[in-house]
């Protein structure tokens, strides 16, 4: 059977049958990558926020919202711990003179940091 296309309405529709169905497509998006951060941030808009997430989608605006959320996270992550480092006084010479607690000290500025930015961005 062959498919005959109409335009109306200011798009383009495939008849089937007795019904016209619309031609839908999403826009090309500008391929950049995304990290970890912005993958949760995805799953989130997928579970909780269908509506944005949606939108996005539709609009070919969703990879390019997600790299940028990827990296503002990433750049205050980074920013945190780096404050909380110098803040508690986490040196290179704690480093040198005892390493376990450096460790588990840093471990816990990361933790830290990691909740802040999930609170302020990627579950918000």
């Amino acid at each position: 059977m062959a498919k005959s296309i109409f335009k109306k309405l200011g798009g383009e529709y495939e008849q089937q049958g007795d019904y016209l169905i619309p031609h839908l497509t999403v826009p090309a998006e500008e391929d950049r990558s995304i990290g970890l951060w912005g993958r949760w941030h995805l799953d989130y808009l997928k579970q909780y926020l269908k509506v944005t997430y949606t939108n996005l989608l539709t609009s070919g605006k969703l990879n390019t919202y997600l790299a940028d959320s990827d990296w503002q996270t990433q750049e205050r992550s980074h920013r945190l711990i780096e404050n909380m480092k110098k803040t508690q006084c986490i040196t290179e010479r704690l480093k040198e003179e005892n390493s376990l607690e450096w460790v588990q000290r840093l471990n816990n500025i990361k933790a830290c940091a990691r909740e802040i930015v999930n609170e302020e961005i990627i579950y918000a």
